[in-house]
């Protein structure tokens, strides 16, 4: 056993993370201190009363810990304690590089999770049928915000005019709206700073020689909804 492993974890996957992270490590006989991203704090507070209720009932305390607050204060504090020797961190690339130099300078372990470009290539063998649902639920699931969403596409030319046609097709028909109803496929991005982010990378796609196909839009709504953007570069 380390004694204190600290999880940092992000928005996107706001319980799980910090569930496989803290059991991993109840199990091999540490504690966890769990800072959550700002966005989702309610989620770990949730979480740590339902965990607290139950370690009371049989007798324990303190296995699992949470601290809430900001990365550049309460993430900042834990990452330099060389009380906690291991730091199992998710999110941005950013994020993992100055976490792997500090927790390194102090000669501490890292666990590090960070963002992906991931791609697909189809070849002139594929089954489209199957290609398109794959293609579609890899970009458009959790609104495109997990490290595993499909970012680009590498087609073979001789099914390049077919593949695109049925992607735009699908692409109109994806619901978007509160994710809490059966029909929705596609719910909100996170804050008002991802729609930023969101419409920033189209307007760098288009500078580079980019043309979008499909979507793009911000939505008129109370939420912070998109249209799913289809872009060829």
């Amino acid at each position: 056993p380390l004694g204190n492993v600290g999880i940092i974890s992000a928005f996107n996957f706001p319980v799980a993370v910090w569930a496989w992270n803290a059991f991993i490590a109840a199990v091999c006989g540490d504690i966890s201190i769990w800072k959550p991203s700002s966005k989702t704090p309610l989620c770990a507070i949730a979480v740590q009363n339902i965990c607290n209720e139950v370690l009371k009932k049989n007798g324990y305390s303190a296995i699992f810990n949470l601290i809430i607050g900001s990365g550049s204060i309460i993430g900042e504090r834990l990452i330099n304690d060389n009380r906690v020797p291991l730091i199992s961190a998710t999110g941005s690339t950013r994020m993992g590089k100055r976490i792997g130099r500090v927790v390194g300078e102090r000669l501490g372990k890292v666990i590090l999770e960070l963002g992906g470009n991931n791609g697909i290539i189809i070849d002139e063998t594929a089954n489209i049928d199957l290609v398109v649902p794959a293609i579609v639920f890899g970009s458009v699931g959790t609104a495109g915000q997990r490290c595993t969403s499909t970012r680009r596409i590498i087609i073979h030319e001789s099914i390049y005019d077919t593949l695109v046609e049925k992607l735009i097709n699908s692409y109109k028909q994806v619901k978007i709206g509160d994710p809490l109803e059966n029909n929705t496929l596609m719910g909100p991005l996170i804050d008002k700073n991802a729609i930023d982010d969101f419409n920033n990378a189209l307007i760098k796609a288009k500078e580079e020689g980019g043309r979008i196909l499909y979507g793009g839009n911000v939505i008129d709504s109370d939420g912070c909804f998109v249209e799913p953007a289809i872009v060829e570069a």
